[in-house]
């Protein structure tokens, strides 16, 4: 499986008062697209797609810990230290995902708003774990598709390196006691590459005992 994030700046800032009188900022939007080939190249089934926004409804949203991070984090966790706000709707439109997320009094949290009181562009990006099959030149996203946040946040989308292309390369991720763990495919890659015609063989199991360690 690998880290899979789609970027969408179509999204408008709300402000709410609650029933104390206090103003909240909202960021709102279509959050995921279904059926449609992205800037990735990638295209999310509609049923796969919904049936994982369905479960993070349930798990998370629905428990008030549905929370996102500022910026591009490069692993699948939500690092409670960089959050930033919290998701509270996702609902289907179509072959959308319309998402709510409130922005939270936390440092990271601080920052988008002042970002937003400064006029900056804001997006999100959703990122989850998944598989890819290639079908007419579109990478297929498959049914192992999991969801880790509906919505990072992330500054200027538009700038080039706000676009994350989405798989991340060289790293790949595997399943380990319900956790999601890096695979140190390179270093395996090195020990083979590296080995000799007589101890290929041993390089070999050492490499993969070597991986298997690190789980």
């Amino acid at each position: 499986m690998k880290l899979i994030t789609e970027v969408n700046e179509n999204v408008e800032v709300l402000v709410e008062e609650d029933k104390n009188g206090k103003k909240n900022l909202f960021i709102s939007g279509p959050f995921m697209m279904s059926e449609v080939k992205n800037k990735n190249g990638r295209m999310y089934p509609k049923d796969v797609l919904m049936k994982e926004v369905k479960r993070y409804s349930t798990d998370y949203v629905d428990k008030n810990r549905a929370f996102g991070e500022l910026g591009h984090p490069d692993g699948p966790g939500i690092n409670l230290e960089r959050v930033s706000h919290i998701i509270t709707e996702l609902k289907e439109d179509g072959n959308n995902v319309m998402g709510k997320a409130k922005i939270m009094d936390t440092p990271y949290g601080t920052i988008v708003k002042n970002l937003l009181d400064n006029g900056a562009q804001l997006g999100v990006s959703s990122r989850g774990m998944g598989s890819l099959e290639e079908k007419n030149g579109v990478k297929v996203v498959k049914d192992d598709f999991y969801l880790a946040t509906a919505a990072d946040i992330v500054a200027d989308p538009s700038a080039p390196e706000a676009f994350v292309q989405g798989i991340m390369e060289g790293k790949e991720w595997i399943w380990e006691s319900g956790t999601l763990v890096e695979a140190q495919l390179d270093e395996i890659k090195k020990e083979i590459t590296t080995a000799t015609s007589i101890n290929l063989d041993n390089k070999k199991i050492k490499a993969f005992s070597q991986f298997l360690s690190k789980l």
